[in-house]
C-alpha cells in the first residue's frame, strides 16, 4: 500500500514542498528512508517506530520504504518525524488516506509518542497556505505560531491524537491568536542617563531615521549604557514587519513559545569573538546570522575595534543592500538584513585617549594597528559619529533627564512624516551641502547620508523643508575629526 503526506523543507527562509511517500511491501521487516535525508532525518526511523508503538498503534511488520520527494532537495532536521509517521499509518491502513487531504504536517516525535515543536513552523505554515492547504498538523506549542500564517493549526500533544483526528474520533480546541507584548515593557529607560545631551540627540536621530551610530570615547563614559537604551525609543513594528522578524526567529529556532509574534524591534549584541558566519549567516545548511536576527531592529557592536577586521568588512554588503546572499554548492539562500548598527569603541587601545584626567600610553605602532582594524569604507557607512566625554560630577548628581516615552513619541511622529513625504531642501541648504562636499571632503555615499540625517532632523523639528541648520547639524555628526585622534 502507498500513502502520501505533505510537509516542507526549509531553504533559507523559504519553505519547499516535500511529499512524504510511504510504501508497505511484502517481504522481510525493514525500514529505509530515501530522498537525500541528513543524519537527523535518517534517525527518524527509530523515533517513528517507537512513537507509533507507544501510541498503541501497530508497526507494519513488512518491508517499508519512505521517499522524500523531490529527491534532489536535501532534507534536514527532525521536523519530518510526524509526516513520516502519518504516511506510515496511512500506508498500513490504520488511518484513512482521505483524512490527510488538505493537510500538511511538521513536528518531531519523542520515543513515547509525544509531538515536539521544531524550528520554522511559521515558514512551513505559510508555504502550506500558498499551496491551497487548509490545516497544519503540528505540536501544540507551535500552534499559535502556525496561526500567524492564516492557516488552521491542529495542535497535537501525542501521535495518538493525530490518529484519532484523522479517523474523525477527536477534534482539538480552537487555537486563539496571541497578541505581542507591549514593545516598551521592561526596556532600559533614557531617564537613567545623566548628561550626554549630544549623544542622546544622536540616539534620537538614529531611532527616527534608522541611521548607523558610532559612539567613541574613553571607558566608563556611558557609551554602552546609551546604546542599550535605543530599543526603548524605537517605534513598534508594523504587522508586516513583525511577521518578517518572527519568520526569521522561527527558522533560527529562537521564537518564544508563549508569545510567538515579535512586536518590538530586535536588539542583537554579539560578542566580539563571534565568527563572520555567525554575524552574517551561513553554515552547512545556511541559517540566519546576527545581521538577519537584527532585521528591522538594532545590531549592537560593543568594542567595535576588537572585532576581527574580516568580520567587520563582511558587514559592508548587508549595510548597503539590506540582504545577505549565501551561496553554497547545493544552492543559494537569501536572508533579509535591514538593520541599524550602533557601535561603541575606545579612542585608543589603552582607553586613555580623549580623557583629560588620564594620559594615553599607546605607542605610535599600537595606534596604527588599532586604526587599521577599521577601514575607511566601514567608517563611511556610519551616519552619526559622536565622541562621548567623561561626565562631570554636577551632571551625575543632576535630576533625571527626559524619559524614553517622550522621546519615542517624537520618533514615531518623525518616522510617520518621513514615510508620508520626502522633505525638500531649500536653496541655502543645498548650497551648504555642496560646499561641504568640496571642503570636508564627502564621498557620494557621505553626501547621501548627510542628506538623510538632515531630513530626519527636520522631521523631528516638525519642519516642512530641510533648512541650513539641519544640514549643519548632520555635518557636525559626520565630521571625521572626532575619530581622527583615534584613527
Amino acid at each position: 500500500m502507498l500513502a502520501r503526506t505533505i510537509t516542507h523543507a526549509l531553504v533559507g527562509l523559504d519553505a519547499r514542498r516535500v511529499e512524504v511517500e510511504a510504501h508497505v511491501q511484502n517481504g522481510a521487516s525493514a525500514f529505509a528512508i530515501v530522498g537525500l535525508p541528513d543524519r537527523a532525518c535518517q534517525e527518524a526511523k527509530q523515533r517513528v517506530r517507537s512513537g507509533i508503538e507507544s501510541a498503541e498503534l501497530k508497526w507494519p511488520g513488512r518491508r517499508l520504504i519512505v521517499n522524500l520527494a523531490p529527491a534532489e532537495l536535501r532534507k534536514e532536521g527532525s521536523g519530518f518525524d510526524l509526516p513520516i509517521a502519518l504516511a506510515v499509518l496511512a500506508a498500513s491502513q490504520q488511518v484513512p488516506k482521505d483524512g490527510l487531504r488538505g493537510h500538511a504536517a511538521v513536528g518531531e516525535l519523542a520515543l513515547d509518542g509525544r509531538v515536539r515543536p521544531v524550528a520554522g513552523v511559521l515558514a512551513a505554515a505559510e508555504g502550506a497556505r500558498r499551496q491551497g492547504l487548509t490545516h497544519l498538523l503540528c505540536a501544540a506549542a507551535s500552534a499559535p505560531e502556525a496561526l500567524l500564517a492564516g492557516i488552521d493549526p491542529v495542535p497535537l500533544h501525542h501521535l495518538a491524537e493525530a490518529a484519532a483526528y484523522l479517523k474523525g474520533e477527536w477534534r482539538p480546541e480552537p487555537c486563539e491568536p496571541l497578541e505581542p507584548d507591549d514593545p516598551a515593557e521592561g526596556l532600559p529607560d533614557l531617564a537613567e542617563v545623566r548628561g550626554q545631551e549630544r549623544a542622546r540627540r544622536a540616539l534620537e536621530l538614529a531611532a527616527a531615521g534608522g541611521h548607523n551610530l558610532l559612539l567613541a570615547g574613553p571607558p566608563g563614559t556611558g557609551k554602552t549604557m546609551l546604546a542599550r537604551r535605543l530599543p526603548g525609543i524605537l517605534p513598534p513594528l508594523s504587522r508586516d514587519e513583525a511577521l518578517e522578524v518572527t519568520r526569521i526567529y522561527s527558522v533560527a529556532g529562537l521564537l518564544s513559545r508563549g508569545r510567538p509574534l515579535i512586536g518590538q524591534p530586535p536588539f542583537r549584541a554579539p560578542h566580539h569573538t563571534a565568527s563572520a558566519p555567525a554575524i552574517v549567516g551561513g553554515g552547512p545548511g545556511p541559517r540566519p546570522g546576527e545581521v538577519s536576527l537584527a532585521h528591522h531592529g538594532v545590531l549592537f557592536l560593543d568594542e567595535l575595534a576588537e572585532f576581527p577586521r574580516p568580520t567587520l568588512e563582511a558587514l559592508r554588503q548587508p549595510l548597503e543592500d539590506g540582504i545577505v546572499s549565501i551561496a553554497r554548492v547545493g544552492g543559494k539562500a537569501v536572508f533579509p538584513a535591514r538593520f541599524c548598527v550602533v557601535a561603541t569603541m575606545n579612542l585608543c587601545p589603552c582607553g586613555g585617549r580623549g580623557d583629560p584626567s588620564a594620559g594615553c600610553s599607546c605607542s605610535a605602532q599600537r595606534l596604527a594597528a588599532y586604526r587599521d582594524k577599521l577601514s575607511r569604507a566601514l567608517l563611511d557607512r556610519f551616519d552619526l559619529i559622536v565622541t562621548v566625554p567623561r561626565p562631570r560630577a554636577a551632571e551625575l548628581a543632576g535630576e533625571p533627564s527626559e524619559g524614553s516615552k517622550q522621546v519615542r513619541e517624537r520618533v514615531v511622529t518623525a518616522r510617520a512624516l518621513l514615510r508620508e513625504q520626502r522633505l525638500k531642501r531649500v536653496a541655502a541648504a543645498d548650497e551648504l551641502l555642496s560646499r561641504a562636499v568640496e571642503r570636508l571632503p564627502l564621498s557620494g555615499r557621505g553626501h547621501a547620508r548627510v542628506a538623510r540625517v538632515a531630513a530626519t532632523a527636520a522631521a523631528l523639528a516638525g519642519a516642512e523643508e530641510v533648512l541650513p541648520e539641519h544640514i549643519a547639524e548632520a555635518l557636525a555628526y559626520r565630521t571625521p575629526s572626532e575619530l581622527a585622534a583615534a584613527a
